[in-house]
């Protein structure tokens, strides 16, 4: 029976026993506003947000990122009013259940790890934003070698774009960047652009080779182990295994797969002779230039997949509007700034942000689930 028919009733008690003494009746109605009637819901407090918790996914060695995301998670403190306390989690399937299970509010997530999300939780998360990194709100994964032999000509100082939709090698040299949106290894931002990079390596100063590329087959992969990131990676897995598809290779028949676990370890795996080809988001080399500089000329691409939808980040659906919106705004403007590009960019090569809603990823949970990727 609901409440607000009982405090009749109760009202209605009180004025037959009481007659005329109506004075103490009329201060009822005070009570009768402060729980549920039939036409409108009990009062109630919403519980103080106090705490936010940004949860990211490994694509460098983990305690570096814990250290990474700091400034970061001070800015947004400052900006929000609230304390903002950062974790990395140990893969992408567990930002996914700390996002769905409330025990985080706000999540960085590779793409595939968001659509998977969202498969799991379709009602509890929303994209705010999808990353912009060097110009471009897309990206894509390159094969990688070891072995020169299978290039179809001599390494060269390059890079991989699509171009027109076709995958072309553009080349550099020692003093120019390829002209491609990812930034690529060996280069850094100077005042008038980019310049060659040059590390404090065991107090010398050491210049990071810039990366090499070829053109190979993808066949040259046929019988090998390719060392992947996981299943969950949308360019360390999933779209390099469609493009194995497209080319009438089986990813899972034709080549040994392996998997490091993370980007850098692919490139990590690569570099210390584990195996000769692997896969990652466009140029993982960047996360060992600061240990090994000569990275760019030991690990070579060879190839690209199709373009794939850049990161994104979500937040709990249940958030308070107007904190969906001070998150963006503070990510943004911060990473506007000559600082916060700088921490972006150490943390996951994000360059910039533009506004992003959950409709954008349909494509990504096509594949997912053509290829069954999705988490059970």
């Amino acid at each position: 029976m609901k409440k607000s028919f009982l405090i009749l009733l109760s009202l209605t008690m009180v004025l037959t026993a009481c007659g005329g003494a109506t004075e103490e009746v009329v201060e009822e109605p005070a009570v009768v506003e402060e729980v549920e009637t039939l036409d409108k819901p009990a009062t109630t407090t919403a519980p103080v947000l106090d705490k936010i918790i940004f949860g990211f996914v490994p694509s460098a060695e983990q305690t570096d990122l814990q250290d990474n995301i700091q400034p970061l998670m001070k800015v947004l403190s400052e900006g929000l009013g609230i304390e903002v306390e950062g974790f990395v989690t140990s893969d992408y399937s567990g930002l996914l259940v700390a996002m769905g299970s409330g025990q985080a509010d706000v999540g960085a997530f590779n793409t595939l790890g968001y659509v998977n999300a969202l498969n799991a939780f379709p009602t509890r998360l929303e994209a705010i934003a999808k990353i912009v990194r060097y110009g471009s709100g897309s990206y894509h994964g390159t094969f990688w070698t070891t072995d020169a032999s299978v290039c179809k000509s001599t390494p060269v100082i390059g890079a991989f774009e699509n171009i027109d939709g076709v995958p072309t090698l553009v080349e550099g040299s020692a003093t120019m960047p390829p002209d491609v949106a990812a930034l690529q290894v060996g280069w850094g931002f100077g005042d008038d652009g980019m310049i060659p990079e040059v590390r404090t390596i065991d107090g010398a100063e050491v210049t990071v080779s810039p990366g090499l590329a070829c053109e190979a087959d993808l066949s040259v992969m046929i019988g090998e182990e390719v060392l992947f990131v996981e299943e969950g990676s949308t360019s360390g897995y999933l779209y390099p295994s469609l493009q194995l598809k497209n080319a009438g290779i089986s990813y899972t028949s034709d080549i040994v797969q392996r998997y490091a676990g993370s980007h850098d370890g692919v490139i990590s795996g690569l570099y210390n002779g584990d195996a000769k080809f692997g896969v990652t988001y466009d140029d993982a080399r960047r996360t060992m230039r600061k240990t090994n500089p000569d990275v760019g000329e030991k690990v070579i691409a060879f190839a690209i997949t199709e373009e794939i939808p850049n990161d994104v980040v979500a937040v709990r659906s249940d958030l308070p509007a107007d904190i969906k919106d001070k998150i963006y705004t503070i990510l943004s403007d911060y990473i506007a700034t000559d600082e916060g590009l700088a921490v972006m960019d150490e943390i996951y090569g994000w360059t910039g942000l533009v506004p992003a809603v959950n409709s954008e990823f349909d494509v990504v949970k096509q594949a997912a689930q053509e290829f069954g990727l999705y988490d059970e």
